[in-house]
């Protein structure tokens, strides 16, 4: 896919992660604050296919640019990357969101070269 053709794809991507940065600065600053007990923080794997080095690292930051959420590692021989999650409560609806708004978008930006 051309750079050209890329654009519109990047375009959509960087809007997605502004509403995410936005809606999960809210959501942590909340579980900071509000009363009651504290979330329980963990680690979760997400696997990401089809995406080259350098998309893998694209990953990691818009993950770890984003509030409550952390990349650890990226493991290019398993191909996951090891989150620290702020709220693990519901890591596989975290982990599915990750995969749906930033790694898919990602694959046709920097798809894995063959």
């Amino acid at each position: 896919m051309s750079w050209a053709r890329r654009i519109p794809v990047v375009m959509r991507l960087g809007a997605h992660f502004l509403g995410q940065v936005v809606h999960s600065g809210l959501l942590t600053a909340w579980l900071i604050v509000r009363p009651g007990p504290r979330p329980r923080s963990g680690l979760v794997r997400i696997g990401y296919e089809n995406l080259s080095e350098t998309g893998a690292a694209v990953l990691g930051c818009l993950v770890t640019l984003t509030p409550g959420s952390t990349a650890v590692d990226i493991d290019p021989e398993r191909r996951e990357l090891l989150l620290h999650l702020l709220d693990a409560s519901n890591a596989c609806a975290v982990a599915s969101n990750i995969q749906r708004r930033f790694a898919i978008p990602l694959q046709r930006v920097f798809p894995e070269k063959g």
